[in-house]
């Protein structure tokens, strides 16, 4: 597997050969993310205080620390590894089982690996673009990734070692973690604003996020040119005036390039998943 990680990373696709089971799947989540999963967040935000959140993200975001760590040493980074090691030794003692985070204050910051992003360091391409029921965005490749990082994930452990419990609370720490993390989604809600196809600002935005995630926040040009479909006779200022009449055409026909419907998810990790839908 060392020698596995040596392997370069595959380059990106930007087709969609499986949109039409995509926007069905698509819909499916938007309309239990509007009915049923939004309010719960809602109402999780409306009894929490915006310190008691932070908290909580605080825990599940070092409690599941050790799915990075696994896949830190998967593909072959031992340094990686130690950071992410020494970080949750930090938090777990020093920050109270995770409560609080002083190693991010010491300078040592977490990023987050799982089986998806060290199948892509080994060379595996992406595949084709999937939204899968309840999960959302993912692909081919990534899609491994929820099975797979089970098996490191303490919350996982626990539902495992615990179950039988009456009415399957031996899941409500892993219910919990999902409404925090779609509670976190709200305050990017406002990113969907004038979007003409939240579909293609989803798939755009999570192909984004990853390439950003595989190359440790600092990919090649070259990839981010090929997934924005652009090359090196890009001309910003011709995208612009394709957007400003899209704009005066009160958002009738879409831009030449879908690509504009995208962000840059390296600014906030929330922007990736306002909500499930995606």
């Amino acid at each position: 597997m060392v020698v596995l990680a040596g392997c370069t990373i595959a380059r990106p696709r930007t087709d969609d050969p499986w949109e039409k089971w995509n926007r069905k799947a698509y819909a499916f989540n938007d309309f239990a993310d509007r009915t049923v999963i939004r309010r719960v967040a809602v109402g999780y935000r409306k009894v929490t205080t915006p310190n008691m959140r932070r908290v909580v993200t605080n825990f599940f975001t070092n409690v599941r620390t050790p799915v990075t760590m696994a896949n830190n040493l998967l593909q072959g980074e031992p340094r990686a590894f130690v950071r992410s090691t020494g970080r949750f030794l930090i938090n777990t003692t020093i920050g109270l089982v995770g409560f609080f985070d002083p190693a991010s204050q010491m300078g040592i910051k977490l990023q987050e690996q799982d089986f998806g992003t060290t199948l892509a360091k080994w060379g595996v391409p992406d595949g084709p673009y999937l939204v899968v029921p309840l999960l959302g965005s993912t692909t081919a490749r990534d899609v491994f990734r929820f099975p797979v990082d089970r098996l490191a994930d303490p919350l996982a452990m626990y539902a495992r070692h615990q179950s039988g419990l009456r009415y399957h609370a031996e899941y409500m720490p892993t219910w919990l973690f999902l409404v925090s993390l779609r509670s976190r989604g709200i305050d990017a809600e406002s990113l969907l604003e004038g979007v003409y196809d939240p579909y293609v600002f989803f798939r755009d935005a999570y192909r984004q996020q990853r390439i950003y995630q595989i190359y440790d926040g600092n990919p090649p040009v070259d990839v981010i040119e090929q997934l924005q479909g652009v090359d090196g006779d890009f001309d910003p200022e011709e995208l612009l005036e394709e957007q400003r009449q899209f704009q005066q055409n009160g958002g009738g026909q879409s831009a030449t390039h879908e690509s504009t419907s995208s962000v840059d998810t390296t600014t906030s990790d929330d922007a990736a998943t306002p909500r499930t839908g995606g």
